[in-house]
């Protein structure tokens, strides 16, 4: 049975071991493999939250005819939601 590999669970630290890698320019550094340990403690739900507050946002704009700020605030809808499954993805498959 495989245990699946939490990185915001200390337990699961504990038996983590790093994925092969075929070539050496390829590793993670420690600063890679740190802001995927923080960004696993985020909560998923918390970046679907934030696009759908920002979709909100721009559509109030928009309707009191404020486009530039409409327009800003609506491009963060993407990068929110691509942080979200690169969030659900760390979480899933652990940091490597």
């Amino acid at each position: 049975m495989q245990q699946d590999i939490n990185p915001a669970n200390k337990r699961s630290l504990q038996d983590y071991r790093a994925a092969t890698v075929m070539r050496a320019e390829h590793t993670e550094g420690s600063f890679t493999r740190l802001l995927e340990q923080q960004t696993a403690k985020i909560p998923s739900d918390f970046f679907l939250f934030a696009s759908l507050c920002a979709m909100g946002f721009s559509l109030a704009a928009e309707l009191s005819r404020k486009t530039r700020a409409s327009h800003f605030v609506g491009m963060w809808v993407g990068p929110l939601l691509i942080m979200g499954v690169y969030n659900k993805l760390v979480k899933t498959f652990g940091a490597r």
